[in-house]
C-alpha cells in the first residue's frame, strides 16, 4: 500500500534547478515542511529560519562515482551499472542495454560466466548473483584497474527522466570527500545536493550543527518496494559523541537523507546510543522497526513503490507522510535527483 498513486511524468526535475533559468544556483529549488499533518510551502533558503540553534543536521560525505561505464558482450553493446565493490575484491554491477538516447532500460540478466569487456582493458566475469531475490545485481571478478576506467570512461549513472547527460560535479554534493580508498557512491545522496556553502556558513553562524558520516550508496532499486542492499558505511568517533551530546541537551537530529538515516541508525545500539562503527549495513528502517536516534530528516521526494518511504512513515507516521505527499502533488513539486526536497519536523 502506497501513500500515493503515482507521480505525473511531468514533475520529474529533467535538468538541475541551476539549468532552468538565469540567476539561479542549487539552492533554488522549492522545499515542503511537514511538522506532523501541518504542511507548510517554502524556498530552500528559508531553511537557516525553520531550524533553531542546537539541532544537529547528520550529512553523508560520500562522492558520487562516474559509475556507468560502456562495455561489450560478444559483438553487443551493453552499459555496467557499478554498484559496490565487496570487501573480496569483487563488484556488484547492473548489466544495462543502451535505449539510443544517450540513457539505458532493463537488460534480461546473463548467465554466469558471462564476460564484460569494457574501454581501458578491463575485463569482468559474472559469478553469482548479488541476492537471492533476484538477479538485476551481479558480484563480478574484475581483471584490470577498475577505478581508472572509471575516471578515464565513466559518466554518471542518469535515468530516462532526465533530458541529456551532465558533469560528474552537477552530482556532486557540497559535503563529499574523498574517499582514501577511492569507493563513492554509485548514485548521488541527493538530499544533500541543494546546500551551498554560503547556507552552510550561515546554518552555522545561527548555532546548526554538523555531524559527518558516510554511506556509501549502492545502485537505486527498481522493483516494487525492493529493499535497499547491503551498504558500507562509517560513523566517525566524533560524530558518535556529538550526536550523543545534542540529544542529551535537547536539541534535534536531523538527517540529510536517507542514507544519513540507515548509517545513524546501524551505529545505535538498542538503548538508542550511536557509537563509533564502520562495516556494511543491510538495516532497513520501517515503522514496525522504528528509528531510536532521528528526530527528522530532510530529503527528496520518492517514488511511491520506494522503500524509502517505509522509512519516511517510520519517522513522521504514515498520515504525516500521507499528507506531505498529497501537498506535494498538488503544489507540483519536482521529484528525483535534482528535484525539491521536502523537511519533515515532529510535529
Amino acid at each position: 500500500m502506497t501513500v500515493i498513486a503515482g507521480v505525473p511524468e511531468e514533475l520529474s526535475a529533467r535538468v538541475p534547478v541551476e539549468q532552468r533559468g538565469p540567476g539561479l544556483d542549487r539552492d533554488s529549488v522549492r522545499l515542503l515542511v511537514s511538522r506532523g499533518t501541518a504542511v507548510s510551502h517554502h524556498a530552500f533558503v528559508e531553511l537557516p529560519r525553520l531550524l533553531r540553534a542546537g539541532d544537529l543536521l547528520v550529512v553523508n560525505t560520500s562522492p558520487t562515482l562516474a559509475a556507468a561505464v560502456g562495455g561489450w558482450i560478444g559483438h553487443g553493446r551493453v552499459v555496467v551499472h557499478f554498484s559496490t565493490r565487496g570487501d573480496d575484491g569483487r563488484w556488484a554491477v547492473e548489466l544495462r542495454d543502451p535505449d539510443g538516447h544517450g540513457t539505458t532500460r532493463a537488460r534480461a540478466g546473463a548467465p554466469a560466466g558471462t564476460e564484460v569487456r569494457l574501454a581501458g582493458g578491463v575485463r569482468l566475469v559474472l559469478e553469482e548473483p548479488l541476492s537471492a531475490r533476484g538477479e538485476r545485481l551481479w558480484w563480478a571478478r574484475a581483471s584490470g584497474d577498475v577505478r581508472g576506467a572509471l575516471r578515464e570512461y565513466g559518466r554518471p549513472i542518469r535515468y530516462a527522466y532526465t533530458e541529456r547527460d551532465q558533469p560528474l560535479s552537477a552530482y556532486q554534493t557540497v559535503f563529499a570527500l574523498p574517499s582514501p580508498d577511492g569507493a563513492g557512491s554509485a548514485e548521488m545522496p541527493s538530499a544533500g545536493r541543494p546546500f551551498t556553502a554560503r547556507m552552510v556558513t550561515e546554518l552555522v553562524s545561527r548555532g546548526v550543527q554538523f555531524a559527518p558520516v558516510t554511506l556509501h550508496c549502492g545502485v537505486a532499486s527498481q522493483e516494487a518496494h525492493e529493499p535497499p542492499y547491503a551498504e558500507r558505511f562509517v560513523v566517525p568517533e566524533a560524530s558518535a559523541r556529538l550526536i550523543g551530546a545534542v540529544r542529551a541537551g535537547g536539541g534535534r537530529v536531523i538527517a540529510v537523507g536517507t542514507t544519513a538515516v540507515r548509517a545513524v541508525e546501524s551505529a545505535a545500539g538498542a538503548d538508542g546510543v550511536v557509537r563509533a562503527r564502520a562495516g556494511w549495513t543491510d538495516l532497513v528502517v520501517t515503522p514496525e522497526r522504528g528509528v531510536r536516534v532521528v528526530d527528522g530528516l530532510l530529503t527528496g521526494l520518492h517514488e511511491p513503490e520506494a522503500s524509502h518511504l517505509l522509512m519516511l512513515e517510520a519517522v513522521a507516521g504514515r498520515a504525516a507522510v500521507g499528507r506531505g505527499y498529497e501537498e506535494a502533488l498538488g503544489g507540483r513539486y519536482l521529484w528525483h535527483e535534482f528535484g525539491d526536497v521536502h523537511l519533515v519536523l515532529p510535529g
